[in-house]
């Protein structure tokens, strides 16, 4: 587990592209048969890929968050970006097609991660944060989610947004998650850019060409920065920061 400390906004105004990515870029998040996860600071979340191929990947406990299994003190959200798989929770299975999601309330000991066919893997995107009540593990899909439609494509911001954990979908914690589809012809998210004190956010985009690339806008109002992003990858995003994107073309994030 990579962990990320808690950057101030006077001081990451005067990074460099090198230490922006550093600080706040998450890549290489899939990696077949391998769990990678990065621990922030903003808010104690955690951010995870996980993408068995040939093997079943166990979720285990570790010493970074002093408890003897992961969900000890934690729940936990995910979402399937790659092809079918299997997510068994204390022996309890839940298949997960594309752009499936799951929250798992905190207690369960025993999380393992499989794919139904090793060419064409499940992609878990994950996040985890501290829980200090149970709520019951619910599957939602697609079909499950709450839309919200929003923009133009007048303003190139036409999207929807599927709410999977959220209060009117799912009970949780604190966790929160859900997923922003572009329309073709769209390339700009979250508009208007705004700050929010309450909480920090992390985005992951993917649905992408290999050859395509987001614009992440971050900073504080009259001092932003950008980050280069491609496919399959995630931007930590603080409450002092905006949040806001545009691609070279359209694209789907968590």
């Amino acid at each position: 587990m990579e962990i990320r400390y808690a950057s101030s906004n006077k001081d990451a105004k005067f990074y460099d592209t090198e230490r922006l990515r550093e600080e706040y870029l998450i890549q290489d998040l899939f990696t077949p048969n391998n769990i990678r996860l990065v621990y922030s600071h903003f808010d104690r979340i955690i951010v995870g890929g996980i993408c068995p191929t040939t093997e079943v990947v166990k979720l285990e406990g570790s010493k970074e968050l002093g408890s003897d299994y992961f969900l000890e003190r934690r729940e936990m959200g995910i979402i399937n970006v790659g092809g079918a798989g299997v997510i068994t929770l204390d022996g309890q299975e839940f298949q997960l097609n594309n752009k499936d999601a799951i929250y798992i309330g905190l207690g369960i000991k025993e999380v393992t991660f499989k794919s139904l066919d090793s060419n064409v893997p499940a992609k878990f995107y994950m996040n985890s944060a501290p829980a200090h009540k149970k709520y019951p593990t619910k599957k939602i899909g697609l079909e499950d989610a709450k839309k919200v439609h929003l923009g133009n494509l007048a303003t190139s911001n036409k999207r929807t947004i599927n709410q999977y954990i959220h209060p009117d979908v799912c009970q949780s914690c604190q966790l929160v998650m859900g997923m922003t589809a572009l329309e073709d012809g769209s390339v700009w998210n979250s508009m208007p850019c705004h700050t929010h004190d309450r909480r920090m956010e992390v985005y992951f985009y993917f649905d992408m060409n290999e050859d395509a690339r987001v614009f992440h806008l971050m900073g504080e109002p009259n001092e932003t920065r950008h980050i280069v992003m491609k496919n399959d990858e995630a931007v930590i995003s603080p409450s002092w920061s905006i949040h806001s994107g545009v691609g070279t073309g359209s694209y789907t994030f968590i």
